[in-house]
Order: structure tokens, then C-alpha cells, then sequence
């Protein structure tokens, strides 16, 4: 007979998969027997391909329906959120069970925006209060974000990357370059990243900071490579976006920098691999601005560089 399935829905974003890991590993211990299936974008599909706690990766869901497998799901967790879009989608397979936060047909906790509580934390709860896990493995597991990979090369490239899905995350263009710059002067290579979409904000940072033409690496990296160069990086300064969490999921050094967004919420857990900065006290709070946020501005290029010392792997102060 074949294996009972488990359908997983995180139909989000690179930083919102990789926060989720604990929870899949989590899934995984209770469900030794399961074919787990995680429901999330093809185009995250190098990195699904690191969580070992996943089985089969599909970006849709129809191919899980009864009526395509004959069979019935034994689980649907919703991993995604709590509104009634992700809920409906699940529901549609008519799981033998239903894990999920509350809504109309979905026992479950409430959501809850506590900024105390990392995501991370989140979706180790929900499996705890299913009765899936006990709260305490739930809480011991939810900062093992590690993924394999990593292979620290000596004088590895420092990956600054400029970019952010919306203007209140995105430090200034010419602060990114003073960092670069000074890195740069130090001996370290130094590459800047970003999206086809990011063109322009990667060609000014390195025009501002001198670099060669050949560090713009804007539009020029898939996930695949981006994941290789980080691997292999020295040191990444970004926003917080998903470059952030893939070099906290390698334990490539970091500096982050916070807007919005607490890093209480959505930062890395406490570690000597990663520094966060942001000024808690000037934060507004709202995540789709197009200026960035004061908690951001706050920040200096004198700020991430006086961090590095604190951080491993010989970045010199």
C-alpha cells in the first residue's frame, strides 16, 4: 500500500519557506510514515530541494484531490495563513483532518500578531497545539533553520544586497555603497546582488562605491546561483528580505537590516553568525511603504560596519 499524505500549503515567498523549515522538520518526526507533500512556488525548487523533511514538492494542488488520486488525503496543514483563501484551497482535498488556525470549519488556535513571537515560532505552535508535537519539542526545535550547504571559502566574496519588495525595507542605495566601498578598501571582493527588476538600484551601488563593473550581479543570478554564492560568501549585509534568511538557513554571516518589521518577528535567533540593526523606538510599522521606515534610516554605514567584528570568519573591523 502506498504511504498516507500529508499536503502542506506555503504558497509564499523565499524568506516565508525558509522560516517555516523547523515546522516541516517537525512535521516530518510526527509523521514518520507519510509522504509529506509541501505546496509552494516552482521557482523556490532549489531550495525545497535542501529540506529534507519534504518529499514531493508541486506549486498546485489539484494533483491531490480525490479525484485525481483516488484517494483520499490523511492531512492538509495550512502553513500559509489563517484567511479564508488558503483554508478554501485546502479544504478542497477533504482531508481526512485539518490543521490549520481558526476560521469558520478549521478548529485551531487564533492568529495572533504577538511582534515577541518569531514566524518561525508560529507554525511550531500550531503543530503543537494539533497535538501533532508537545509544546516544549516545539519550542526547542523552532530555531533550527539550518540548511546543508555551506562551504565557506576563504576570502569568499561579501554579498551586499540592496533590494526589497517594498520601499520601507529598502535601505538607502548610497549607504549600501559606503559599506561596499569600505570593504572593498580592505581587501575583501565584494558583489552586488539583486532581481531582474533591480538593475538600476545594483548598478549605483556599484557606481557609488567603485567597484568594478563585473561585481553588479543584478539580474544576472537565479535562485540557484544566488544560493551558491551565499554558500560560499564571507559575509551578506542586506534588508530584510530572503537573501537574509538564506545566509541565516547556511550560518553565513550576516548583517541585516531592519525596518517595519521587527527582527523579534522575523530575524534570525540569537547568534554569534548574525547581527540585526534597526532602532526600535523610531518604528512605524508599515510594511508597504514606498519611503523606508525611520527604524531603518536610523542605521549608518557606520553602524553595520562597527558590527563586523562581532561577526566569524576574519571580516575585519
Amino acid at each position: 500500500m502506498s504511504s498516507p499524505t500529508a499536503v502542506v500549503l506555503r504558497d509564499l515567498g523565499l524568506g516565508d519557506l525558509l522560516v517555516a523549515v523547523p515546522a516541516l522538520r517537525l512535521l516530518r518526526r510526527a509523521l514518520p510514515d507519510h509522504e509529506i507533500v509541501l505546496v509552494a512556488p516552482q521557482a523556490l525548487a532549489p531550495v525545497v530541494s535542501l529540506v529534507e523533511a519534504v518529499d514531493t514538492h508541486v506549486s498546485e494542488l489539484r494533483g491531490y484531490s480525490p479525484e485525481v488520486r483516488s484517494r483520499t488525503p490523511d492531512l492538509a496543514v495550512n502553513l500559509h495563513g489563517a484567511g479564508p483563501q488558503s483554508h478554501a484551497r485546502l479544504a478542497a482535498l477533504g482531508a481526512r483532518r485539518q490543521i490549520g488556525h481558526a476560521a469558520p470549519g478549521w478548529d485551531g488556535p487564533a492568529w495572533s500578531d504577538d511582534p515577541a513571537r518569531p514566524e518561525r515560532r508560529r507554525w511550531c505552535d500550531l503543530l503543537a497545539d494539533a497535538g501533532l508535537v508537545s509544546p516544549e519539542t516545539a519550542a526547542g526545535a523552532a530555531d533550527d533553520l539550518h540548511l546543508p550547504g555551506r562551504r565557506a571559502v576563504p576570502g569568499g566574496s561579501v554579498v551586499v544586497h540592496p533590494g526589497a519588495a517594498y520601499g520601507s525595507k529598502r535601505w538607502p542605495a548610497a549607504r549600501f555603497a559606503v559599506c561596499a566601498a569600505a570593504l572593498q578598501a580592505r581587501g575583501h571582493p565584494v558583489v552586488v546582488t539583486g532581481g531582474d527588476d533591480e538593475r538600476r538600484l545594483t548598478a549605483e551601488v556599484v557606481a557609488r562605491a567603485g567597484l568594478r563593473p563585473d561585481a553588479d550581479l543584478g539580474g544576472r543570478t537565479d535562485l540557484a546561483g544566488l544560493l551558491d554564492l551565499v554558500a560560499a560568501a564571507s559575509l551578506v549585509i542586506a534588508g530584510d528580505t530572503g537573501i537574509s534568511h538564506v545566509a541565516t538557513a547556511f550560518g553565513t554571516p550576516s548583517v541585516t537590516l531592519f525596518g517595519p518589521v521587527p527582527p523579534t518577528r522575523w530575524g534570525p535567533p540569537p547568534g554569534a553568525a548574525h547581527v540585526v540593526l534597526g532602532d526600535d523606538r523610531a518604528r512605524r510599522g508599515d510594511r508597504f511603504a514606498d519611503v523606508p521606515d525611520p527604524a531603518l534610516l536610523a542605521v549608518g554605514p557606520e553602524d553595520v560596519l562597527a558590527a563586523l567584528p562581532s561577526l566569524p570568519g576574519g571580516v575585519p573591523a
